[in-house]
């Protein structure tokens, strides 16, 4: 079986020799005091920032659930659907946890998302950016009046930019009501390091460090981590890999399969669809040996989610969806 399900990268970020030359100098006897500061140096001057303005933690997962730990009381808000553990977190730090619902489309008017923080006042509004599952990407101005109205009444805005890499550079001024969260699981092909990082200014990384583990992550995840972000040119060569399956992905389902299923136009690594037939081309994707992601939420029953895979196991998906489209 092909796993398509949970849009990891089908490409490795480091050779083998690459890790057993970072294993073999490393010293796991102690404590990785200096790894820590050494991997956001790295990672800093990549997006160049200040290390004051970022943080690493054990995944974007710890990043949610210290904005449910660390940020003023009140509820928090979100899309409907989203990322599924901002629900789960919320539930797990007792912070109530409202939404605003999407329209048939899986689409999210503005007006409407200002209209529920007016009526929810939340202590922050989080959301994916590019959106999880549909891939779609709001624009500058999208997010920037959510900013303002965040701003205006007191709370945050945290914007999850686990996709980012795959879509359109948006980069919402950094304040203090800002948070911007990113991981190295997706575009840097390395999820199995667990490593997510937070972004914002001195004052509001303080407030997220109240909840900081003396060691957050091992050795050896941090010093893979840094060897990749040392190489900028190996950096954007994964990325731009990368983005070139994404667009082979979606050209594969929009040549075959969307004139009988809803087909989101993607900026992310995966391609959302929706539908009547959407379940029965998951279904029969999954009987030839390919992992979609099928949902069991209520929302998203006749939704199927497919994330990219290598060149060679994208054309065996291609003639897998045409098969099932000449036979419909």
């Amino acid at each position: 079986m092909i796993y398509i399900d949970k849009n990891e990268s089908p490409i490795p970020a480091l050779s083998k020799e690459e890790i057993n030359e970072v294993i073999n100098t490393s010293d796991f006897r102690l404590y990785p005091e200096t790894q820590y500061d050494a991997f956001l140096e790295a990672y800093a001057a990549y997006y160049n920032l200040n290390t004051n303005q970022v943080l690493a933690a054990n995944g974007s997962d710890e990043w949610i659930q210290k904005c449910m730990l660390a940020l003023p009381k009140g509820p928090v808000l979100t899309l409907s659907p989203d990322f599924v553990m901002y629900t789960e977190f919320a539930h797990q730090t007792d912070r109530a946890i409202e939404y605003v619902t999407c329209d048939a489309d899986f689409r999210f008017s503005l007006d409407a998302i200002l209209d529920r923080i007016d009526a929810v006042q939340p202590a922050f509004f989080i959301m994916s950016v590019p959106h999880n599952p549909t891939g779609e990407q709001y624009p500058y101005a999208f997010l920037q009046a959510i900013s303002e109205k965040m701003k205006a009444l007191g709370g945050y805005f945290v914007i999850d930019q686990a996709y980012i890499e795959f879509g359109e550079p948006i980069e919402v001024p950094l304040d203090d009501h800002i948070i911007v969260m990113k991981t190295l699981s997706k575009a840097f092909a390395l999820a199995g390091l667990r490593i997510g990082v937070v972004i914002s200014t001195p004052k509001t990384i303080q407030l997220l460090n109240r909840f900081a583990h003396p060691y957050p992550m091992s050795t050896l995840s941090l010093r893979l981590a840094e060897t990749l972000f040392r190489d900028t040119a190996r950096v954007e060569s994964l990325i731009a890999e990368q983005r070139y399956l994404c667009r082979k992905l979606n050209d594969i389902f929009h040549k075959y399969a969307s004139d009988k299923i809803k087909v989101v136009p993607s900026k992310a690594n995966f391609v959302f669809t929706y539908g009547d037939n959407a379940r029965s081309l998951g279904e029969y994707v999954m009987q030839h040996g390919f992992q979609p992601r099928i949902y069991d939420e209520d929302n998203l029953k006749e939704a199927v989610r497919y994330s990219i895979a290598t060149d060679k196991e994208l054309d065996q998906l291609a003639e897998i969806i045409k098969e099932w489209s000449e036979q419909f």
